[in-house]
């Protein structure tokens, strides 16, 4: 195995016998991309020089005898979280040259834990997108195929850890950042609770569902990187002040204890299928592969419950007005003055605004920013914005009402594999519906892991000849708030990692 290919677990084995070094792995992790990420385009940001130094210093804290989780293991950052003195651009033109004067609270606690950072990541302009094709820069491809997107707007992230640029990324998720693109890649991505990560150095999308979370390549290495980047956070009123948890111990415990998953490690929990989330438009073989994952956490011992979350169909559209509203506030502040791309040909301040935002949003920030100026505007607010905050109360009580019946809840993360780049890049409407099974967790502030859950097949027809491929498809598992323990230890059973 190559040392780009190691785990977190296998990488921290090695580097703490002393077999392997922080500078040997970062080396393959850079070899890596320069072979790999001119075909996939997953890193917007490559800094060498400051990873290899980052690299010689874990080095040194290892040979002193210092332990950590993420001590010399590199990494990659979604490019909407800011990195002192590096670019964060949030691949938009307004943002091409600006350099972040500090460092964002996750990207410092993974600098303190002496994480290597390699460099950042692709995405959708600000995060509006499920694709990755709406960034400033060009779209990611999906390592599996490179005719196919990676999704979005993590796509860079899903796509370098599933190509083994990195060792881990991390990414944001709004409404589905993280998990559709780790579905589309076939990899782990992590959802946390709302709060749970602090968003401090984020540059927001969606300030009441923005969360940082971790793309990995196993649910164990997932958990480890939770551990170091959730917690409290004083610049950030949002932050959760409840204690951590040792979310790998769980998952140790489980594998130790039990040797196969029929030994019963699940037994006496209850997991819900939502009757809404499996439609008659769903892939076949999504929910066959669905119903396959099931089967395994019933051979585990959970017991499995059809359950009804009647609000679920209202999802995209509360979703798709509480995030241009508050998206078209957060942007108001990219005008060209204190941020962003200044056209200095202007006549006066009004021109100079309209120049500066035209020219540096693409065209789905422009879009979202004028859906949700509209829809909190006089006269329509209440129609609008108020209304969908109320639905988004009855579809937080619905999930309340169904964690009194089940523990958790077994959902397809996405409704079918990853799509032709061009598909639909220009029907919005299509591109919106890509979030249906995952803008619930998100507007309900609960966490949501995708893990893989094997392949479907497709006809793929290019010149008028036929071949088969198989593309992978995740399966989401989503708890109470606050239960990333939980569905950490249930989705460790599904890991064939």
């Amino acid at each position: 195995m190559l040392l780009n290919e190691l785990t977190i677990k296998e990488a921290r084995q090695k580097l703490d016998s002393g077999e392997i070094t922080a500078t040997n792995l970062t080396k393959a992790c850079l070899a890596q991309i320069k072979k790999a990420d001119p075909e996939i385009h997953a890193c917007l940001l490559v800094c060498e020089d400051e990873a290899l130094a980052a690299a010689k210093e874990a080095d040194k804290r290892i040979k002193n005898g210092e332990r950590g989780d993420l001590l010399g293991i590199p990494y990659l950052c979604k490019d909407i979280i800011m990195t002192k003195d590096l670019k964060t651009t949030a691949a938009s033109k307004i943002l091409e040259s600006y350099v972040a004067p500090y460092d964002a609270t996750v990207v410092k606690k993974l600098k303190d834990a002496g994480a290597v950072l390699l460099g950042k990541t692709n995405l959708d302009e600000f995060a509006h997108g499920a694709s990755t094709e709406n960034s400033a820069y060009g779209p990611t491809k999906n390592p599996y195929d490179l005719s196919r997107v990676a999704g979005g707007s993590s796509g860079g992230s899903a796509a370098a850890v599933a190509a083994n640029m990195c060792i881990f990324a991390i990414g944001s998720d709004t409404g589905g950042s993280i998990r559709q693109p780790a579905s589309f890649c076939g990899i782990v991505g992590l959802k946390p609770s709302y709060g749970r990560v602090s968003r401090f150095g984020l540059l927001s999308m969606t300030s009441s569902t923005d969360v940082i979370g971790p793309l990995a390549k196993t649910v164990y290495d997932a958990s480890l990187i939770l551990k170091t980047i959730a917690g409290r956070d004083n610049l950030d009123a949002t932050s959760a002040p409840e204690a951590i948890e040792h979310y790998e111990e769980k998952i140790s415990a489980l594998a130790q204890e039990t040797q196969s998953i029929k030994d019963k490690s699940l037994a006496g929990l209850k997991i819900g299928l939502p009757q809404e989330y499996f439609l008659e438009s769903l892939s076949s073989d999504i929910a066959t592969r669905i119903v396959e994952t099931a089967a395994k956490l019933e051979a585990a011992g959970a017991e499995l419950f059809t359950v009804s979350l009647p609000y679920t169909k209202y999802g995209i559209p509360v979703y798709y007005i509480i995030t241009p509203s508050e998206l078209s506030s957060n942007l108001a502040r990219f005008d060209g003055i204190g941020w962003g791309l200044a056209k200095n040909e202007a006549k006066n301040l009004q021109e100079f605004y309209k120049e500066s935002r035209g020219a540096g949003f693409g065209q789905e920030t422009k879009r979202r920013i004028i859906l949700g100026t509209y829809a909190l505007s006089s006269g329509y607010y209440d129609a609008y914005y108020k209304k969908a905050q109320a639905v988004r109360t009855l579809i937080i009580q619905d999930f309340e009402k169904v964690f009194k019946q089940v523990d958790l809840l077994l959902t397809p993360t996405a409704p079918h594999p990853a799509f032709k780049i061009g598909e639909q890049v220009n029907d919005p409407l299509a591109m919106y519906l890509e979030d249906i099974f995952v803008t619930g967790a998100s507007l309900a502030g609960l966490p949501a892991i995708s893990v893989p859950a094997g392949t479907v097949k497709i006809i793929d027809e290019v010149g008028g000849e036929k071949t088969e491929k198989e593309l992978p498809i995740g399966a989401q598992l989503i708890g109470p708030r606050l239960g990333e323990g939980m569905i950490l230890k249930v989705a460790s059973v599904l890991d064939e990692n």
